[in-house]
């Protein structure tokens, strides 16, 4: 949930002093943004991983802090919870075999840290949602001691006047249950996939990006089950999205698809974030104002699905770029880069179209599509641009893989990497089998087992095989 902050409690004086900080470097940014002045270049590419750790029965291990000291690793982080964990790896520009290098970097990360959680008996999983995660394990008392997750929940429970949380999720065995905290996000882990895009080329590819949503969700799903009910194929949506809401309405939610498409400028975010979206964490700055530390931290509270960044590079020049967050953790790292290849081939293709997608799909449809994939996985069918209603396996298969092929191609990637990372992709759709299928399936031949099937999955992981390989 974002950078760490010095105090974990705040006074009105606070927040007036806040915002008035926050105008000041929303009217800066606006500033960089009619004198160009952001970073054209080279295109970065870049990821993040979240997990579990479990013991070696399958439930929740909520020592975070013990795992990240025998560790030691500045690139693997503390999450909300101390069940969690994120892992990070360096940018790579997007050229080359640069997919590989991503994959490379992720697993010898992940290599040292399986090697630390075997020291201390216990077991890393990248799963959407665990499914032996409990209600009674997401509490305060399991929550990563760091000041910005306590002010947060504080924050939060305040805008909903201290109503406790509603969450409800249909499905096949529905679920409705309140909760007196924001411990329920910890529930939902994620893959984050980063990409850097120029101020010019900015609107497009953020429209591409809310675009190919949905059938980045459709070919991922990894999350079936939430506390013994089975849901969503992606029920890490419905989940997130209620479990930090402030309770005020589509507009001023923390966890949303959005309103609509851009038109005119990545900036349009940053003023909607000012005018529309009230502060969580006051934490005044004594840096200045040249890395614009208050409108980021605003920004890190902001939770869109398809999220807008700024960064800045080694000699202060600010980036832009794209943080998608629909896709779940796991089963696979080469799952988790397969993904990846999937959508800059498909946001490339999509930025690329003329006419522009956004133009012939509405962001109703976009929408619609959206939470379609989150419910129904590779059983979803989508409007597609200028086209009738089509099931996604064929939209993929027919349409969306060789349009990123060759979108990859024309990028200059690798033709070894677009071939492996988008054929795990084909076999997957092709097979039907994705994280969730797999979860389904194994649940049902087992009785429902949650224990069993979380030891199957971990069994299954530790082969490394994409998940279209797996035998329930």
């Amino acid at each position: 949930m974002g950078q760490e902050i010095s105090t974990r409690s705040f006074c009105a004086d606070d927040f007036r002093a806040f915002e008035k900080e926050l105008r000041k470097e929303t009217a800066l940014l606006a500033r960089k943004f009619e004198e160009c002045r952001f970073v054209d270049g080279p295109v970065q590419a870049g990821c993040e991983l979240e997990a579990w750790l479990v013991d070696r029965n399958g439930r929740p291990a909520p020592i975070n802090d013990q795992f990240l000291n025998s560790l030691g690793d500045p690139l693997v982080v503390p999450e909300l919870s101390t069940f969690n964990v994120e892992f990070n790896v360096d940018p790579v520009a997007l050229s080359g075999a640069c997919l590989g290098k991503l994959h490379r970097r992720l697993e010898t990360v992940w290599t040292g840290a399986r090697m630390t959680a075997g020291s201390l008996g216990i077991r890393l999983m990248t799963i959407g949602i665990l499914p032996t995660v409990r209600q009674e394990n997401l509490t305060l008392a399991h929550m990563s001691p760091l000041n910005r997750y306590f002010a947060l929940n504080e924050r939060i429970l305040a805008e909903r006047k201290g109503a406790p949380l509603r969450l409800r999720i249909d499905g096949p065995e529905p679920l409705d249950t309140q909760h007196d905290d924001v411990m329920l996000e910890a529930a939902a882990t994620s893959f984050q996939i980063h990409l850097q895009v120029t101020q010019s080329n900015g609107v497009r590819f953020y429209n591409a990006s809310k675009i190919a949503s949905a059938p980045l969700v459709a070919v991922s799903v990894n999350s079936p089950f939430l506390f013994g009910h089975r849901l969503w194929e992606e029920t890490r949506i419905p989940l997130f999205e209620q479990s930090v809401s402030v309770g005020s309405g589509d507009e001023t939610e923390r966890v949303t698809f959005g309103l609509r498409y851009l038109d005119n400028s990545l900036m349009d975010v940053f003023t909607a974030n000012a005018e529309r979206y009230c502060v969580l964490l006051p934490l005044v700055s004594e840096a200045g104002h040249a890395h614009l530390p208050h409108l980021r931290l605003h920004n890190g509270t902001i939770w869109r699905w398809n999220r807008v960044l700024i960064g800045f590079d080694g000699d202060d020049r600010p980036h832009l770029r794209l943080e998608q967050r629909v896709a779940p953790a796991g089963p696979t790292l080469i799952d988790c880069i397969a993904n990846a290849a999937f959508f800059y081939g498909v946001v490339h293709a999509l930025a690329a179209m003329d006419p522009a997608p956004e133009t012939q799909l509405s962001f109703e449809a976009a929408r619609d599509n959206f939470y379609r994939a989150a419910r129904f996985g590779l059983d979803a069918e989508m409007d597609w641009c200028d086209t009738r209603r089509v099931p996604v396996q064929r939209l993929v298969l027919d349409t969306l893989l060789p349009a990123a092929e060759r979108a990859l191609r024309q990028l200059g990637l690798d033709d070894d990497d677009i071939t492996l990372y988008l054929g795990v992709i084909e076999r997957r759709v092709a097979t039907g089998q994705t994280g969730a299928h797999w979860q389904r399936a194994y649940a049902e031949r087992n009785g429902g087992d949650m224990y069993k099937l979380c030891a199957a999955y971990y069994e299954r992981q530790e082969s490394a095989q994409p998940v279209h390989e797996w035998s329930v």
